[in-house]
């Protein structure tokens, strides 16, 4: 057997933290430090360090499985493949195109996600297609669009953020969510900077902070409203900057001066001290950063709140300069990446929105199809599995699990239970794949080649390092297969290899332009940034060094415009200085001389607070927050499969406070009924004074009594269709001592 390590990346969150993987003679596989990738520099935490026990047999599908007499039960592939393209067939027969929806994940690669919303549009015609990443980073996506014209999660790579002066960190706890992560926040302070964390929950990451500010949930909007008042009223705004690099800035600044700082406290809890003090720690370095991730996102109110935090960049002159800017903290694998090249409801590859004539043209003249053939936009993914049932009747999923992840999980479930057809694509036997009519069992991370794109905007090659068991196939290979039996035998390559030189082609001008990456790039230089532009034709090739520190200094030595247009001209987005006729370096650092705007100038939002969708009353007199734990991911479809992390957490729980404790009767292990409008958990209570006395706290990866999204909230907001899983209001009940 062969036992050379190959240099790859976790399955896991969006840090993509390198390892090397090896097939072991007697055996399994191991997994091991790579210090020479510069995110993680070999550390991993327990989740990256464990994740070859899930390429076990043991723990994962090995076989196609189709419900024969109410049970789902062994199949060949032919089989299963004939059923989904005939039950695919019948609903469109039935009710059109639109009869059939597809649901993707942030966790394909970017050859899936391209693939797989390729399948959708020309193959199934249909405009029925979202993904799980709408639950993730959307309001950020939003925001960040309109203030900046682009979204790219972080326009600055990690290894920025040591060097800054000062980084506010909002709804994030990377202590337990990207442990990796948390070295370069240390390595912050220990640089002099200073770092404040926003969260209700006194976290393991919030233990790190120099100010903690713990403002009730739903109420973000509120406080980035009110720190941006006091930065005008104590005349901390960069008067020039606002004047040469933004607009809108009267009208937000209008609405933030209806914020002021006792009117602020009344709303968030955060005592006017405090906010004056972080007013203090964020202007007065030279250089500072706003990082978001789940907290201030998922609401449905969360693409002006993040709005309102840009504002405060924008505001201060801390956007589009050296070591500043704000950035989003993206989740899932490939979150960024998967948000980009066409599984989105709104949008084809290159992040291209759906509904721009030129970007049809471009896309369908690289597929081989009438432009007027491609679909319009759909539904988001929670109006998506909303529909199901009554107007989708057959769905095809790729890479998620709705039964746990999704809000008002109770109903999805139902919706799910009540289409004529489901077929799901898995590595594992999940809960919604207990639900389906066909599950197709599918390679994972490290038996398959293909791309990702991390937090920082970095596209990076995973490589195949070990075999799948007998009888798995790809689910590139399933959309070849499946498109030949629905009529179309050409243009669904399985090799990834293929599949990404057509998404190089059909990104080529687009905001996210992968045209000058290739697999070659990615392997001699650890990855490339995005926008990467193709060279002209002419072009000489050049080396591809790697980017480093010396990319960056703290005097602003970053170089020129790096961003085009589909005919190569520079274009608003900033990164490095070419040559005529070079190879694009890439761009680790977006927005240094402009912003991706058609002027040039970033965007303020004029926004003001607003109440969440369900606040607290007499029947429901508590707020619930929910979240992840160090052990666990996402839904825990594949964590909850290895022993290691399950002994490290076992289950779900319900965090109160000891005067909450109190009041209830309840002692720490008692269970307790969590219920909210629509449906009830229960799970044991963990009692804690690092959790405000109004607000109770839930992770969200386990199904059944103690599934939190049973209660969660699927109101939406209204430019991101982001849903509010980070506040409702709830009762608890005490359900007495276990026997």
């Amino acid at each position: 057997m062969e036992t050379t390590a190959t240099p790859t990346h976790c399955p896991y969150c969006a840090l993509q933290c390198g390892m090397n993987v090896t097939p072991l003679p007697q055996g399994g596989v191991e997994v091991t430090e790579r210090p020479d990738f510069p995110v993680n520099r070999g550390a991993l935490c327990g989740k990256g360090r464990t994740a070859a026990q899930v390429l076990s047999p043991a723990a994962r599908l090995t076989s196609p499985l189709v419900r024969s007499g109410g049970r789902l039960v062994p199949a060949g592939w032919d089989e299963a493949l004939d059923r989904i393209a005939g039950a695919l067939s019948s609903a469109r027969a039935r009710g059109g195109p639109d009869a059939v929806g597809v649901f993707g994940g942030g966790g394909l690669t970017n050859e899936k996600a391209y693939g797989l919303g390729k399948f959708a549009r020309v193959v199934l015609r249909t405009s029925q297609i979202d993904y799980n990443g709408r639950f993730c980073m959307s309001s950020a996506a939003a925001a960040g669009t309109k203030a900046f014209g682009l979204d790219r999660g972080l326009p600055f790579p990690l290894e920025d953020i040591p060097r800054t002066g000062c980084v506010i960190l909002v709804g994030s706890n990377l202590a337990e969510t990207m442990p990796p992560s948390l070295r370069f926040f240390g390595e912050l302070r220990d640089n002099g900077g200073t770092l404040i964390v926003v969260d209700p929950r006194r976290t393991r990451t919030a233990e790190q902070a120099d100010l903690h500010l713990a403002p009730r949930p739903g109420t973000d909007l509120a406080l980035a409203l009110g720190l941006l008042h006091l930065v005008v009223a104590e005349g901390r705004t960069d008067e020039e900057y606002i004047r040469e690099r933004t607009a809108g800035w009267e009208e937000a600044r209008a609405a933030a001066m209806a914020h002021w700082p006792e009117h602020v406290e009344r709303i968030t809890g955060v005592p006017v001290p405090q906010l004056r003090q972080a007013v203090r720690m964020f202007c007065e370095p030279r250089a500072a950063m706003v990082l978001t991730a789940r907290g201030p996102e998922q609401q449905s109110k969360g693409t002006d709140t993040v709005g309102a935090w840009i504002n405060l960049c924008l505001a201060t002159g801390r956007a589009g300069r050296p070591l500043s800017g704000y950035g989003c903290l993206t989740g899932q694998g490939n979150g960024q990446g998967g948000r980009e090249h066409g599984q989105k409801a709104d949008q084809l590859p290159g992040y291209r929105k759906l509904d721009d004539p030129a970007a049809r043209r471009h896309v369908a003249g690289v597929w081989g199809v009438d432009p007027d053939s491609l679909p319009g936009p759909g539904r988001s993914a929670y109006e998506l599995l909303d529909a199901l049932g009554t107007d989708i009747r057959a769905l095809l999923l790729m890479g998620s699990n709705p039964v746990v992840s999704a809000p008002r999980a109770a109903h999805v479930e139902e919706r799910l239970r009540s289409l004529d057809f489901l077929a799901v694509c898995d590595v594992v036997r999940s809960e919604t794949a207990e639900l389906a009519d066909v599950v197709l069992p599918v390679t994972q991370w490290a038996e398959e080649t293909g791309t990702t794109t991390s937090l920082e905007g970095r596209v990076l090659l995973r490589r195949r390092a070990v075999a799948p068991p007998p009888g798995i196939r790809s689910d590139l290979e399933v959309l070849r297969a499946l498109a030949a039996r629905l009529g179309v035998e050409k243009g669904f390559p399985a090799d990834p290899e293929e599949v990404f030189e057509e998404l190089r082609r059909a990104s080529a001008g687009g905001p996210a332009d992968y045209s000058g990456i290739t697999y070659r790039r990615l392997a001699e230089e650890n990855g490339v940034f995005w926008p990467c532009p193709e060279p002209p034709a002419d072009s000489a090739p050049v080396s591809h060094p790697a980017h480093t520190d010396a990319d960056a200094d703290a005097d602003g030595m970053y170089g020129a415009n790096g961003a085009h247009d589909a005919g190569g001209a520079s274009a608003p987005a900033g990164g490095p200085t070419r040559a005529p006729g070079a190879v694009h370096p890439g761009t680790p650092r977006l927005f240094l001389d402009r912003f991706a705007t058609d002027d040039g100038r970033a965007r303020f939002a004029a926004v003001a607070h607003r109440a969440s969708a369900e606040e607290p009353d007499a029947e429901y007199p508590l707020l619930l927050t929910t979240g992840r734990v160090v052990s666990q991911y996402q839904s825990g479809a594949q964590t909850r499969r290895v022993a290691e992390l399950n002994a490290a957490a076992p289950g779900p729980f319900v965090e109160v406070h000891p005067r909450l404790a109190a009041r209830l009767g309840a002692v720490e292990g008692d269970p307790l009924a969590v219920v909210s409008r629509r449906g009830r958990a229960v799970a044991p209570a963990r009692i804690t004074a690092a959790i405000r006395p109004d607000t109770v706290f839930m992770p969200f990866h386990w199904p059944g009594e103690g599934r939190a999204n049973t209660l969660t909230n699927p109101a939406l907001d209204p430019t991101s269709k982001m849903p509010e899983f980070k506040t409702c209001a709830v009762r608890v009940e005490p359900l007495g001592a276990q026997e």
